[in-house]
């Protein structure tokens, strides 16, 4: 069942979804060879618990931390370790919050230090097409009109889509109707309707869609070991239309990015 949201609640979820943000954008500064994953865990943690918010994937589903933290080939759900990144690693950050009763979650890949061409061309499509399927995210859609754009889009410069794992609908739960696949069939699945508020969150390969789970129950990682890329946002249906609730912003402001990508979604500007 969809759970709709009044504008009230769309707004205490943007302060959740922006606490999220924050911490992305805090984390951008520490994001280099040498630091290790735990590390930034820590800080993340302190940092949320500051914002008078509480860690979203702490002890959820028994996570043992509050980042997700998915290096390489690694697609998500990866755990913080005591290994330090390097240069020319990728690394997915995933983040969640609590705030106010309702969950922030979205998720950045970084690039640590320089990383070669192919691997910056993957970053770059996969965040394009999480623009590209949050289009679709109109009142009168269904879900697999933004699973099909993004498909269409990634699968047409060769990437593979993952298949097994998905966006969802967020609310006073982290996981909430519907699902949200990143691949699909124009018209197929449940109609949008006014005050849904999901994450999107194309997780896209540079080879293969297909992967493999880890024995420790969480790591997935792509079956051909070959780099994924994942970035999310948290959307609201504002007037019919997708309206941003994080942003990226925090990130580019410390990583010197100059995007007007955003923009179009932000109705209240």
């Amino acid at each position: 069942m969809i759970i709709t949201k009044t504008r009230e609640e769309i707004e205490l979820m943007r302060e959740s979804a922006l606490i999220v943000s924050k911490t992305l954008g805090m984390l951008a500064k520490e994001v280099k060879p040498g630091v290790t994953t735990l590390f930034l865990d820590k800080l993340a943690e302190e940092f949320i618990r500051e914002q008078g918010a509480v860690p979203g994937f702490l002890g959820l589903y028994d996570f043992p931390n509050t980042l997700c933290m998915s290096p390489n080939e690694q697609v998500v759900h990866g755990f913080p370790t005591k290994e330090p990144l390097k240069e020319g690693d990728i690394i997915s950050i995933d983040c969640g919050a609590i705030k106010n009763g309702f969950y922030g979650d979205h998720a950045y890949t970084f690039p640590v230090g320089e990383i070669d061409a192919e691997t910056q061309k993957l970053l770059d499509v996969t965040k394009e097409s999480l623009y590209v399927g949050i289009r679709e995210l109109k009142v009168g859609n269904r879900v697999g009109d933004v699973g099909f754009a993004i498909q269409n889009y990634t699968e047409s410069f060769g990437y593979g889509v993952v298949r097994e794992l998905v966006g969802h609908g967020l609310g006073k739960k982290m996981h909430e109707d519907p699902e949200m696949p990143n691949y699909g069939k124009r018209g197929r699945g449940k109609k949008f309707v006014e005050g849904m508020v999901v994450a999107i969150e194309p997780m896209i390969n540079m080879g293969t869609h297909r992967i493999k789970q880890h024995a420790d129950g969480w790591t997935i990682t792509t079956l051909d070991n070959k780099p994924s890329a994942h970035f999310e946002h948290d959307v609201a249906i504002v007037n019919g239309k997708p309206e941003l609730l994080s942003t990226f912003q925090y990130i580019y402001d410390v990583l010197g990015i100059e995007s007007d990508e955003e923009k179009e979604f932000r109705q209240n500007l």
